[in-house]
């Protein structure tokens, strides 16, 4: 199904993962791996850097928590959940018009609208099709927040699927959205609550950081203060996990806790040559239910 991925874990069991937007980093492929480093049980869960949701469609799946509190600092991203969450028909009506319409000349229209301009399901239909029709799938701003990618000049691009709108919709209805930083969620987690980091990744070059999901940086310094925000939920008796790339800095960064490894694809790269996998680090204060074995992946 278009916009969808089916994971399977090592139990056999499949999860269907209706991710509606592309998103650079997105987990979709790497859940098989993850899911024996999740805790054995999740009764509370929360995610500051939600992306592509990919990871809460599986927790919800799998786990069914009574609470789930979904925030980013993206409004944009978090609109659109809001939006497909309560007001899926309409949203995929008003896809279905933008698809319809799909040329170059409309494209760059669409981007020069001011999303605050729109009302609340236009704004998130304007989201997913740009990130559908975009080059790469990338979601980037300019300094003034400005989305600036240029059109991705694909023969017929998916845009949506009503069965995935329909399914994400489903997943997310007793979840909450939130717009914040990742440091609220201090005011928020509680002790025994599982806490999954999803940050921007720390690069592996100078050349490897081009991408802005915000027009705020996410460089030394944030990633320093998302280590301290995740030392104080562990002191708190939190669960936490973090993904990061494999870099000695994020490794001394987390050097007191559990630091693995996955193995993961690269999904944007503009030699395809260098779409290979890569290593990826898996942070946990927490020992999971059934430690890998080094030869796993």
């Amino acid at each position: 199904m278009l916009g969808r991925t089916v994971t399977r874990i090592e139990s056999g069991e499949e999860f269907d993962l209706p991710t509606f937007v592309k998103w650079a980093g997105g987990k979709g492929q790497l859940i098989a791996q993850y899911a024996r480093f999740f805790p054995s049980r999740v009764d509370s869960y929360l995610e500051p850097f939600l992306g592509s949701g990919a990871v809460y469609f599986y927790i919800r799946q799998r786990f069914n928590p009574r609470k789930a509190i979904l925030s980013d600092i993206n409004a944009e991203i978090i609109n659109a959940f809001q939006v497909v969450k309560d007001s899926c028909d309409e949203l995929a009506s008003r896809l279905n018009k933008l698809r319809e319409m799909n040329s170059k000349e409309h494209y760059y229209e669409i981007r020069k609208l001011d999303p605050l301009t729109l009302d609340r399901v236009d704004r998130a239909a304007r989201l997913i099709y740009l990130n559908k029709t975009c080059y790469n799938g990338l979601y980037r701003v300019n300094s003034k927040g400005q989305f600036n990618v240029p059109f991705g000049n694909y023969k017929k691009p998916s845009i949506f699927d009503s069965k995935t709108l329909r399914k994400a919709s489903l997943l997310l209805k007793d979840a909450e959205l939130r717009v914040m930083t990742f440091e609220d969620v201090l005011g928020w987690a509680e002790k025994d609550d599982f806490v999954y980091f999803d940050p921007p990744y720390f690069p592996l070059s100078r050349t490897a950081d081009f991408t802005a999901y915000n027009k705020e940086t996410f460089g030394r310094n944030q990633q320093e203060k998302l280590a301290r925000v995740f030392g104080k939920l562990d002191s708190r008796g939190c669960l936490v996990m973090l993904s990061n790339s494999d870099h000695e800095f994020v490794r001394n960064l987390y050097k007191d806790y559990r630091v693995n490894t996955v193995k993961a694809r690269r999904a944007i790269n503009c030699i395809g040559g260098k779409r290979g996998k890569i290593n990826e680090l898996l942070i946990t204060n927490y020992v999971p239910p059934r430690e890998p074995e080094i030869n796993d992946f």
